[in-house]
């Protein structure tokens, strides 16, 4: 995908848009803008859903876009399709060949079929925007393509599965899943509407989008509401240096912004709440995976980390607790969230975890130990106030690095202004190195 370095001759330019000259379509100063049409991406199993896949791409081509039909069937390779680009020429994409597609077992084959496309689509200079169509099996092969794809291309993905648990085929990118209410087998009264709209969308997102305005560098924030007095202190503070992204530390939030950080769109990180670590560590519903910080690794990004609420573990309602944690102390944040306080072995085991974590960082770097608190609960007279659990969590993050002049302990609470002023004075001693 080419990337515009210079603006054209409107004086447009994006840093996410592949390719595509910015024409003013509202009176000057107005954000919204037209855009030269692009290239749409319309994916599918053709031995089974050609008709649809057609249907579909001949209402984008209406629409003005070019449109490049792609065969994902895993059954075999076939001609006389109706696809711009056979099965064989995306399997040929698959590390091992494709002989690791095509191997007679429908399991095996979607999953590598899956690792071709992705490959495939990550090779292209000319996609401006995604649709794929599919059931389980065919939504399985399109939507790790489409999040390995940058964020800000437009992605659609109509499905049979689109109306339970996505989090799977979304991850952390922006995908917009439309259920497709009848399956995805064959065209009638309702498939030609659902089908007809999720092409409109993408017609619409390949033709017209929002450019991006904002050239500060952007800086990526993690936030929880028990931690959000210390964000919102940080971003006052930073003022106009940065353009701050915010992220919700559920989970998907560290995802998407180590996504991000992959990326390219965020140049540092403040990542003052890591609470997604304790729910992978002690079981909560909210973590992020082991990877979490890995894209700071991988990146070198100047980066800046605390314990944000690394004193509770989340759960659904109070009786979606596990009965092994019965006895626990428990804080019902509202009727969907419980949260658990964590122990001190939980913590020295999350401090091994952390420090880990920060030892395979080798850019620049600092981690700051609140030891007045680590979240609004976490603080005299409130409910989590736990010292000696927190001095758990502080020594065994202080013990276990390799480098220690890379750990703070800032003697406040998280939430209290002299911590959000250490978190950016150590930002900008980062940004520095």
């Amino acid at each position: 995908m080419k990337e515009v370095t210079a603006p054209c001759e409107c004086g447009a330019r994006s840093g996410l848009i592949p390719d595509r000259c910015l024409l003013p379509l509202v009176p000057p100063g107005d954000l919204r803008y037209k855009a030269l049409v692009g290239t749409a991406y319309v994916i599918g199993t053709h031995d089974t859903k050609s008709d649809e896949l057609g249907y579909v791409a001949d209402l984008i081509a209406a629409a003005g876009a070019a449109v490049r039909r792609v065969d994902v069937s895993t059954a075999g390779d076939a001609a006389g399709t109706g696809a711009d680009v056979r099965a064989a020429e995306v399997a040929a994409h698959h590390p091992d060949g494709a002989d690791a597609v095509f191997t007679g077992d429908r399991g095996s084959g979607v999953g590598a079929m899956a690792v071709a496309l992705e490959r495939y689509l990550l090779s292209r200079d000319d996609l401006d925007g995604v649709i794929g169509l599919g059931g389980s099996g065919g939504t399985a092969i399109v939507t790790p393509a489409l999040q390995a794809l940058p964020v800000g291309v437009p992605k659609v993905m109509v499905s049979t599965v689109a109306s339970g648990d996505t989090a799977p085929y979304v991850g952390a990118s922006d995908i917009a899943m439309l259920y497709s209410v009848t399956d995805v087998a064959g065209l009638n009264r309702i498939s030609r509407v659902v089908l007809g709209n999720a092409a409109h969308m993408l017609a619409g997102a390949v033709a017209a989008t929002v450019p991006v305005a904002d050239d500060r560098p952007a800086a990526g924030l993690t936030m929880f509401g028990v931690t959000t007095p210390c964000v919102t202190a940080v971003r006052e503070r930073l003022g106009d240096d940065v353009d701050p992204l915010v992220f919700h530390a559920t989970g998907t939030g560290g995802r998407a912004m180590e996504k991000l950080v992959d990326d390219g769109l965020i140049t540092s990180v403040l990542d003052l709440t890591t609470t997604e670590i304790a729910d992978l560590v002690v079981g909560g519903i909210m973590a992020a995976g082991p990877d979490r910080l890995d894209a700071i690794a991988r990146t070198r990004v100047p980066y800046v980390g605390s314990c944000g609420a690394l004193d509770m573990v989340n759960f659904g309602s109070r009786d979606s607790v596990p009965e092994r944690f019965a006895g626990r102390l428990l804080y019902e944040h509202n009727a969907q969230v419980t949260l658990m306080r964590t122990t001190p072995e939980e913590n020295a085991e999350i401090g091994r975890f952390v420090a880990g974590k920060i030892d395979a960082c080798t850019g620049p770097l600092m981690f700051l130990l609140p030891t007045g608190g680590v979240s609004l609960l976490d603080a005299p007279d409130q409910p989590f106030w736990d010292p000696d659990a927190d001095e758990a969590l502080f020594t065994a993050i202080e013990q276990h690095v390799l480098r220690p002049e890379r750990i703070m302990r800032v003697p406040h609470n998280i939430n209290d202004p002299e911590f959000a002023d250490a978190a950016v004075a150590a930002w900008r001693e980062v940004l520095a190195q």
